[in-house]
């Protein structure tokens, strides 16, 4: 049987569910996930190798999570679009995923243009269908309403968090993707290095630790990551905007710092399977989001590319 494999774009609104998808079809947490929008900022692949079976192909599917469709009034926003615009060219699919649950409107005009430009083949995936409760009647008016603003290939009703419909959905992606090779290793999961996913665990406990606008306006850089047999040695830098922004995250007596180190370490001991030793500092940078320059700098990539430098 033909083996089948290619890009495949996940993309909505901000809270969506297109982290918990990610999560949910490749089997690991990969995408931090919180009820905050701009949760993920950066695209982030995960792979999928299917055995196939009976009258099922067999295939591998590179799953590209973006950040959430919106008008950007940042440079931080500005990047966070151009990711979307990176994963969507050379994709093979689009999964469009809408929040049925929503209290506003999930037919934006905003995210069909994305997909109608691309030009490229989409699905339509009906998220949250486990919070209707019983009125699920609603998804028919929904569905003839997106039917109406574009032509999609699938309509498929899901609940990522509960895993409802989503054999159905891997499927389907697998048959509509070309025949093609394996781009990645059967044992590799995605292509962010570790070190990324660590400074995401702990942006991730920001997120859940802190309120109001504290969550967009922080990120996080690893400076150390020393692997040793037993310890796993970081340092960190969590950067803010202002100075009573960094007098909330470190807390009276550094209690919130310590909260958040606690609750990110315990996850990252998870990821790295070895004791960790997490320290954490907080700098004021202002008005990082708007400087482009800083925003290219917390870019994985660009920090992959320094740190070859040094080595070299």
């Amino acid at each position: 049987m033909a083996f089948h494999s290619g890009f495949v774009c996940i993309l909505g609104l901000p809270n969506a569910g297109k982290s918990t998808l990610l999560n949910a079809l490749v089997g690991e947490k990969l995408a931090i996930i919180s009820p905050k929008p701009q949760t993920t900022r950066n695209r982030i692949l995960g792979v999928i190798n299917s055995g196939g079976g009976k009258r099922k192909p067999k295939g591998q599917v590179i799953l590209i999570d973006t950040p959430g469709v919106h008008t950007p009034d940042s440079s931080l926003g500005r990047k966070m679009m151009s990711e979307v615009r990176d994963a969507l060219e050379g994709s093979h699919l689009i999964l469009l995923i809408v929040d049925v649950a929503a209290r506003h409107n999930p037919v934006d005009p905003l995210v069909l243009d994305v997909v109608t430009k691309a030009k490229t083949p989409a699905f339509l995936l009906l998220n949250k269908i486990d919070l209707l409760r019983g009125n699920k009647e609603k998804l028919l008016p929904l569905m003839e309403r997106f039917r109406e603003a574009h032509s999609f290939r699938q309509t498929i009703p899901i609940s990522a968090r509960k895993r409802e419909g989503l054999d159905l959905l891997l499927g389907k992606i697998i048959e509509a993707l070309p025949e093609g090779p394996h781009y990645f290793d059967s044992d590799q999961l995605t292509d962010q290095p570790l070190r990324f996913m660590v400074a995401e665990a702990i942006r991730e406990q920001i997120m859940f630790a802190t309120s109001e606008e504290l969550p967009y306006t922080t990120s996080v850089v690893v400076e150390e990551f020393k692997e040793e047999p037993r310890l796993t040695r970081i340092a960190a830098v969590i950067y803010c905007e202002r100075e009573g922004q960094k007098r909330i995250l470190v807390g009276k007596g550094g209690s919130m710092l310590k909260k958040i180190g606690t609750a990110a370490r315990l996850q990252i001991e998870k990821m790295v399977d070895t004791k960790v030793y997490l320290e954490l500092f907080v700098k004021v940078v202002p008005n990082w989001r708007d400087s482009g320059h800083f925003v290219d700098e917390l870019d994985w990539r660009s920090q992959l590319n320094r740190l070859a430098g040094k080595g070299s």
